[in-house]
């Protein structure tokens, strides 16, 4: 039950002592947050709460170097008052029906309180609350939240590592950042903030990827300019521009590159490539290159589709990789480094709390859309086969609430359509009849009929299977309609757009030549043990 909140007078900070006026600030935003917590007292707990929003002050500076944050504050705050709370009701309980028990309970919840300000120190506070590192797990009272706490293990980013643990890396050094606007720590501070404001950190420039810097650019092929970070004031580089490789000039003033992005587990994606990339410079004007590790959305245990061939590469595909290559991008960049001999200076920095099997909402890591069209884990789990469709005329659901879940195209008939996809009999997923109108790029302002994607058992899901199974049908319906899409793409002038994205000209081909999706998908299988064999010493989780 909550308590209704009553009107307190304000701390009054006019008084006698020399307090000054970040002191007066710190104490009126403990009051507050007394407030805010429905408290009937001003205590130390709100104080630290305080100092904590007294942003730029020497407090919030120390606090900060040592991990600890607002929202992990207020939370383990919120959770200890309620466990004080649980205490009294039981002691009440205890001394109505007269037992002396009630002495244990209060002493089993005063340990508990006690060891509050033990378990806020250090870098523990990156977590909502402190985890017994004899066994990795939350306290009970946070079970249920969702299901990465149901686990009981918190996901630590790399890059929250890096700024509490191995800062030391930085230190003294001009630091180059690679980031979007998923580039951000468990409240959602982005990095370049939390960069430039990091006491130890000289943040030089920022490169921008493909969507930019803070994911303004919509759509594909649309080329971001330099510029200066509104945020932080720190020149932009754009490295989808006149050129994908930072340049000597772009790096004369940087000692250190940091990559810091939200990668989706497909070869088809852009990001990874801008790694390689900043690696290849590196290797070049003498560099280090720092990657801060995040989760595979998809989960790193399933490898599916074809490996690129020889003579393929592009920028959505530079290494023989497979389609979901079911590795991070500290993995991935430590194989760059070590089979594709991408040879800079290279410091990895792993998560804590990940493990190979979860998916992105299985953890507690903060979900921000890596790219416009990326915007929730469904889609990242259909992308690395509906991802094909942009090599069509076919409408990959750009312009619409679902991208990459909805595909189809003016001529389809949904419900034939969707029948067709269903008598495949592929495992874990519904193809759903429907029509939508798309609100730019391709067949803007013109309804499609086709099908949404939904998937029921991530498990059994092979979504590259199901995004050739899309195409291959809708080809195979509609030959005098149905067109692969025409140069250029992602800046490859002279190959069938289809061809760039897959990797091989082969599947092409083998649609065309009217193979079974069952035939498509054991020519993949020697390359995919192949590639599992391979990957293997690079593996960190």
């Amino acid at each position: 039950m909550r308590r209704v909140s009553t009107v307190r007078k304000k701390i009054a900070t006019s008084v006698e002592l020399p307090l000054a006026s970040e002191t007066k600030r710190a104490l009126g935003y403990a009051q507050e947050e007394s407030e805010r917590l429905e408290h009937r007292h001003n205590g130390t707990e709100h104080l630290l709460l305080g100092l904590l929003r007294a942003e730029n002050s020497i407090p919030w500076s120390v606090l900060l170097e040592r991990g600890v944050n607002l929202e992990t504050a207020r939370e383990s705050v919120r959770l200890r008052a309620l466990l004080v709370e649980e205490a009294e009701s039981k002691f009440m309980l205890r001394v109505a029906q007269g037992s002396s028990s009630w002495i244990n309970e209060i002493k089993e919840y005063g340990r508990g309180l006690l060891n509050l300000p033990i378990r806020l120190r250090g870098h523990e506070m990156n977590n909502p609350l402190s985890v017994d590192k004899s066994t990795d797990e939350f306290p009970t009272a946070y079970e249920g939240a969702n299901a990465s706490f149901k686990t009981g293990v918190r996901t630590r980013l790399g890059l929250e590592r890096l700024l509490t643990a191995q800062v030391e890396l930085l230190r003294g050094a001009r630091v180059g950042l690679i980031c979007n606007q998923a580039s951000v720590d468990h409240q959602y501070r982005h990095a370049a903030d939390l960069f430039k404001q990091h006491p130890e950190i000289n943040l030089t420039a920022l490169f921008g990827p493909q969507h930019g810097i803070r994911g303004d650019v919509q759509d594909n092929m649309i080329e971001t300019p330099h510029g200066f970070d509104r945020e932080t004031g720190v020149p932009v580089y754009s490295l989808y521009s006149e050129t994908r490789e930072p340049t000597e000039e772009m790096l004369r003033d940087v000692d250190v590159l940091v990559f810091d992005m939200q990668d989706v587990g497909c070869r088809i994606y852009t990001f990874i490539y801008t790694l390689a990339n900043c690696m290849r410079a590196a290797q070049k004007y003498g560099k280090r290159v720092v990657v801060c590790d995040r989760p595979n959305p998809i989960g790193g245990e399933s490898v599916s589709g074809n490996l690129l061939e020889v003579g393929e590469e592009s920028f959505v595909g530079q290494f023989p990789l497979p389609t979901r290559h079911g590795m991070t991008v500290c993995e991935l960049a430590k194989m760059f480094r070590d089979e594709f001999n991408l040879r800079c200076e290279l410091e990895l920095i792993k998560m804590e709390g990940w493990v190979r099997e979860q998916y992105f909402d299985e953890t507690d890591a903060p979900w921000v859309s890596p790219s416009p069209n990326i915007p929730t884990i469904e889609t990242a789990i259909v992308f690395p086969g509906t991802v094909h469709t942009e090599g069509t005329l076919m409408s990959e659901g750009r312009g619409t609430t679902r991208p990459f879940e909805l595909f189809g195209a003016p001529y389809i008939e949904a419900a034939e359509y969707a029948r067709r996809l269903e008598k495949l009999g592929l495992a874990g997923v519904h193809f759903r009849p429907c029509y939508f109108l798309p609100t730019f790029q391709k067949h803007a302002g013109q309804t499609c009929g086709g099908a949404q994607m939904h998937v029921l058992d991530r498990a059994q899901f092979e979504p590259v299977l199901a995004g050739v199974a899309t195409i291959k049908t809708a080809y195979d319906m509609y030959p005098e309609e149905f067109r692969w899409k025409e140069p250029p793409y992602e800046y490859v002038y002279d190959r069938n757009p289809f061809d760039v994205i897959a990797g091989t000209k082969k599947l092409r081909q083998a649609m065309e030549r009217g193979d079974s999706v069952e035939t498509i998908e054991a020519s993949w299988r020697e390359g995919i043990q192949l590639f599992k064999q391979a990957r293997t010493p690079y593996l960190l989780y």
